[in-house]
């Protein structure tokens, strides 16, 4: 049986949610070889109003690419999370920007992690890298793809010039969550 997984990553408009979709579905895809689809949507206005990318990673072909029940949700604005949290698979992993999202005890065993994105992006200068500090915590945390694959995607989608600071970022978000989900471990023992 195929694995499949299927991820829902969200927030407003503006806060890169749909690059964020493509470099997770590009690692997925390109670096590792599997399969993987990418589908979003917007709200009405292109900035500040409501956006989700949803992506689906499987060892054999997707053939329904649209999100039944995300097993991953990536919150990055309240709206995002309250639209989004109860459409989480139970046992699903929440991932939200601590500083951006207030959120209530997990139900159904829903594992949570948090981390200040938006600050991380602010001490490495520009706050618009919140999306690939996020990318590499949901990396950590997940395991779905891999460090080096992810790393790739990222190199290979920001624009020209950036690309130094946006692995920054990425490696940001990675060692926060790897921290963190070791953490995890040890207070289960």
């Amino acid at each position: 049986m195929a694995k499949t997984t299927e991820v829902r990553l969200s927030g407003f408009g503006g806060q890169g949610v749909i690059l964020m979709g493509h470099i997770i579905g590009k690692g997925a895809a390109i670096s590792e070889g599997r399969h993987a689809t990418m589908t979003q949507s917007f709200g009405p206005e292109a900035r500040g109003s409501a956006c989700s990318s949803q992506v689906i990673m499987s060892d054999e072909r997707i053939l329904y690419p649209y999100l039944r029940t995300a097993e991953v949700l990536v919150a990055m604005s309240q709206e995002a999370y309250e639209k989004f949290e109860p459409n989480l698979a139970p046992k699903g992993i929440l991932l939200v920007d601590e500083d951006l999202v207030k959120v209530r005890k997990p139900r159904d065993q829903i594992r949570l992690y948090k981390i200040p994105a938006t600050r991380f992006a602010e001490q490495l200068g520009r706050k618009i890298v919140l999306n690939i500090v996020m990318t590499g915590f949901f990396t950590a945390v997940t395991g779905l793809v891999g460090r080096d694959a992810m790393r790739e995607a990222v190199e290979s989608s920001v624009p020209k010039g950036t690309e130094k600071l946006n692995v920054q970022a990425f490696d940001k978000g990675f060692e926060y969550g790897e921290q963190l989900v070791g953490e995890h471990a040890a207070a289960k023992q």
